[in-house]
């Protein structure tokens, strides 16, 4: 089974967690939310506490298929300070795994340097971290594992493109007919 962690820290983007958490669910994936904060309830940039599955540290994450990164700007630089979070990031890139972000917080993946060549997109003003990246402004955009997404508003468009890279359109369609996307 795919194995799916997304890492929270205070001052994420409500949205651009838990919709993803929601469309990936909805297609079957294994998707464990990972507190970094020491603690499992996490504050939102929205001031909406949500409670993760779990704690960073409590468990391994080398079974892990994907490794997702909400922004906010608090969230992401609570995430880019992490040490714990940028080693799981560069070893997931390195055995070529997909690493996706949203909004804010390729600047991780930016400041880290594994953008180096790839396109990327994130939220207008952020790009100048994205460090040796080709920025896109797209509204999702994928480079070989590295998955990047521009902000709050395809928060949907960032969680279908995470299950159709698993389970193939045919699952995204239906789940996106269920969910009333194309009405």
């Amino acid at each position: 089974m795919t194995k799916i962690y997304l890492f929270l820290a205070d001052g994420f983007e409500t949205v651009e967690a838990l919709a993803p958490v929601d469309v990936m669910r909805r297609a079957g994936l294994s998707v464990t939310t990972v507190s970094i904060m020491g603690r499992r309830e996490v504050l939102s940039a929205q001031g909406v506490p949500v409670i993760a599955d779990a704690l960073m540290g409590d468990f391994s994450l080398f079974d892990a298929d994907a490794l997702v990164l909400p922004g906010g700007g608090a969230g992401t630089e609570n995430l880019s300070a992490n040490a714990a979070v940028r080693e799981e990031v560069e070893r997931m890139n390195n055995e070529g795994k997909l690493i996706a972000a949203i909004c804010a917080a390729p600047m991780v993946f930016g400041r880290m340097g594994i953008l180096q060549g790839k396109k990327a997109t994130c939220y207008p003003g952020c790009e100048g971290d994205l460090k040796g990246a080709e920025y896109t402004a797209a509204k999702v955009e994928i480079d070989g594992n590295i998955m990047t997404a521009c902000g709050p508003g395809v928060s949907f468009d960032f969680g279908f493109s995470i299950v159709e890279h698993f389970c193939g359109s045919e699952v995204v369609s239906t789940i996106r007919s269920q969910m009333q996307f194309d009405k």
